[in-house]
């Protein structure tokens, strides 16, 4: 940090010391969460069972994964040597500027995929140690405390994602100063690759277990959900935890990561243009100022029900979330301005990082409106039910479909204030403006992740609850909770896709800045814009638009396939005498064993897929035509993201309003319709849309590492080699996907 001044050296260790209060903060939190009751020995067992099954998947898929990393460290670090080190690395390493890069990338590449790592399984872990705690509290009739145990369960994994986001890029930023951005690349890319295993895993495996128990318990059978005689029960809540808990918080984490690496790479050119350092600095302490900010919020949700002034006190857990929410919120604004006045005497950065919270704060009325049962959007797929199921997943779609225009209009409205703010000014100002969003809207992550986490403890402790036959006083206070949890688990995950699209829009930028730096340095001309005109740019861009349905497609099709083995045996093990009757315990691992092998198998082929195709599109078409595959795959991927969440979101509240009594409640056919209707929205929800988040990431970040190699060895020989690779992993990704032998009766 020999660059910058005493006072910035201060403020980056500050950065440091603000990282380690949050882990600090996050191990009271699992402390305090580990040391609450767990009730019964009835309700301990269903807990183990949940617990056993959640371990056992998360060891086979780091298994999974640790594969393809350990051939990823290998080609990042020779990708040093393809391409000389930057210019910024050279004047602070010298001769050793090469060596010491790939030595860096590398080991940022295996820090960010083991934070990611962290993230995902503690965070799990403290989950799965939260939810039978919360059904305790419930059980002893405590409203209060069964709601701050789940929230500080969940809030741990937030706190760990803030911790070690902000610990790894500070200090990868304080060893290679001005030359981080050739680590921090690696940084970014390990943590999103974890998070793309984790999404696309564990949302096979969730709605697997999730559809198989349904369409056999509440469709044929007419129980209940959660009922204990149900075969798929078990492997459904741990679902709830390898999907929802590990995955999105995986997901978050990557998001965060990623912000900061454009903001670093947008900053460093902007520090050459004006050489002010605060270009570098600010978007760190900021994060920082985040961390703070939901600290101060998450241990406030608890107290907003008990306010001594009745005015301000919260009426249920949901207006105690969202009020703790704003808290933060205004307290990040608030230091943003104070900081960036002070700071850099810049007030137009705190304002961009004030949209990218508000950006935040909006999608809680939009999503709230397309997935509430309060709305008329949910409350017209509910009357839908009356005509059957065919009417039903119409208008949930339709639903989906109309919710995703309208978040693209308010991320473009978000994207348009930065070039607003900077009218007149070069377009690097307003690329970095976007990256300025972009670190406002994830300063809150804390908050975010925090919320996400609470529907699945809340939703185990619910389905803890029912399998022990908890009292009825103790299923009120749960069954509250859970349907609090639904809301802000729809919330979080329409913001994870913003951000996902934010992220991905700053790299993109950080591309163009990139690839243009590399032409610059070996004397070509120069891209600094993407032509439409051009037939190969064309062929890029729909090839790009093309990627996210091929992916979706092949995520959807991989539930449905698991589905059917878990209908199978839930269907197979109702038939052993005495499971319907209640005295004979069905045997839940089998269907645990069915997801967890399913949710394994078509993790690879959609990585290769993922990471083959922008390549051969660099490779073969240039480096402009790659351009415009980023630009596809963002617009192809933000539309169908939100419109497959959306979707699924409307269609289980739809199904969800009937359960509360309307149109004939429980066991009607409107309730069959609309379980249908919810199990063909569940894989959307629960695992193609989230997993499109990663995936758009990943695609950007290996262009991004790969943009200078093509562009100084684009048709050469060894290109040519590239390619034929390239070729034959993109269809050994197809062929894999679809190795499924189908069998025809008559």
């Amino acid at each position: 940090m020999n660059e910058l001044a005493a006072f910035e050296q201060m403020m980056i260790w500050g950065v440091i010391g603000v990282a380690f209060s949050a882990l600090i903060y996050a191990l009271w939190l699992w402390k305090k969460t580990s040391s609450e009751d767990k009730g019964t020995e009835k309700m301990q067992t269903v807990w183990k069972a949940i617990k056993r099954g959640a371990e056992g998947y998360l060891r086979k898929q780091l298994k999974t994964i640790t594969l393809v990393l350990l051939a990823l460290i290998v080609i990042l670090f020779l990708s040093v040597y393809v391409v000389p080190p930057s210019s910024e690395a050279v004047a602070r390493f010298g001769d050793n500027a090469t060596l010491i890069v790939a030595l860096g990338r590398t080991i940022a590449f295996i820090v960010g995929a083991t934070f990611s790592t962290l993230v995902g399984q503690l965070g799990m872990r403290v989950a799965i140690e939260g939810n039978v705690r919360v059904t305790a509290k419930a059980v002893k009739g405590d409203y209060n405390g069964a709601l701050t145990t789940a929230y500080r369960a969940g809030t741990f994994t937030g706190m760990l994602t803030d911790g070690l986001g902000l610990l790894g890029g500070t200090i990868i930023f304080m060893v290679f100063g001005k030359a981080a951005p050739d680590a921090l690349l690696g940084f970014g890319f390990g943590g999103t690759l974890v998070a793309l295993f984790m999404r696309i895993g564990g949302g096979i495996y969730t709605k697997a277990a999730d559809m198989g128990a349904d369409l056999v318990g509440k469709v044929e059978k007419n129980l209940p959900e959660d009922d204990p005689r149900n075969a798929g029960v078990v492997a459904d809540l741990v679902g709830d935890n390898v999907g929802d808990c590990a995955g999105m918080a995986a997901d978050i984490f990557e998001s965060y990561e990623v912000t900061i690496v454009s903001s670093l790479i947008l900053g460093l050119v902007l520090y050459h243009l004006t050489g002010q350092s605060f270009w570098i600095v600010y978007p760190l302490v900021v994060r920082a100022i985040g961390v703070v900010s939901s600290i101060i919020g998450t241990l406030a949700v608890p107290i907003w029900e008990k306010f001594p002034a009745k005015w301000l006190r919260a009426k249920d857990a949901e207006e105690a979330m969202f009020r703790s929410y704003e808290l933060s919120s205004v307290f990040t604004v608030l230091s943003a301005f104070a900081f960036a006045m002070f700071y850099a005497g810049e007030w137009k950065l705190a304002l961009l990082n004030a949209v990218g919270i508000a950006l935040a704060v909006a999608f809680n009325p939009l999503t709230s409106y397309f997935t509430s049962y309060k709305r008329r959007p949910v409350l017209e797929i509910a009357e839908s039910t009356k005509t059957g199921s065919a009417t039903t997943i119409l208008s949930g779609l339709g639903v989906g479909m109309e919710s995703s225009v309208w978040s693209v209009f308010v991320i473009c409205a978000a994207l348009a204030s930065s070039l607003l703010i900077y009218w007149g000014m070069p377009p690097i100002y307003m690329l970095y403006g976007v990256a300025m969003i972009g670190i406002g809207m994830l300063s809150l992550t804390g908050n975010n992740v925090a919320m996400d986490a609470f529907g699945p403890i809340a939703d185990n402790a619910n389905g803890i609850g029912e399998m022990a036959g908890v009292p009825e006083s103790a299923a009120k206070i749960m069954a509250d909770l859970d349907s609090v949890g639904n809301t802000t688990k729809a919330i979080t995950k329409q913001l994870a896709i913003a951000s996902a699209v934010i992220a991905a829009t700053a790299l993109f930028f950080s591309f163009i800045t990139d690839v243009g730096i590399v032409q610059e340095r070996i004397g070509v001309q120069v891209l600094e814009s993407i032509r439409i005109s051009s037939l190969p740019t064309v062929i890029g861009f729909l090839l790009g638009g093309a990627l996210p349905l091929l992916f979706a497609a092949i995520a959807i099709k991989a539930v449905a396939r698991a589905a059917i083995k878990v209908v199978e045996e839930v269907r197979k093990q109702f038939k052993v005498p005495g499971v319907m009757e209640g005295t004979k315990t069905p045997e839940y691992e089998k269907v645990v064993s069915i997801t967890t092998a399913a949710a394994q198998k078509d993790l690879i082929s959609l990585v290769a897929i993922s990471v083959s195709l922008p390549l051969l599109v660099g490779l073969i078409f240039e480096v402009e035509a790659l351009g415009a595959f980023l630009a596809g795959v963002i617009l192809t991927g933000q539309l169908l993201a939100v419109y497959m969440s959306v979707a699924g979101g409307a269609l289980d509240n739809a199904k969800k309003f009937i359960e509360d009594g309307h149109f004939g409640g429980k066991g009607s056919d409107a309730h069959k319709a609309s379980v249908e209707g919810d199990t063909v929205g569940d894989p959307l929800k629960d695992t193609a849309g989230p997993a499109l988040n990663p995936m758009i990431k990943v695609v950007n970040l290996v262009s991004l590492i790969a943009a200078p190699v093509i562009v100084q060895y684009h048709g050469t020989f060894g290109a040519k080699v590239a390619i034929a690779v390239l070729i034959a992993i993109f269809v050994w990704g197809i062929w894999q996907s679809k190795k499924y032998r189908v069998s025809v009766t008559s």
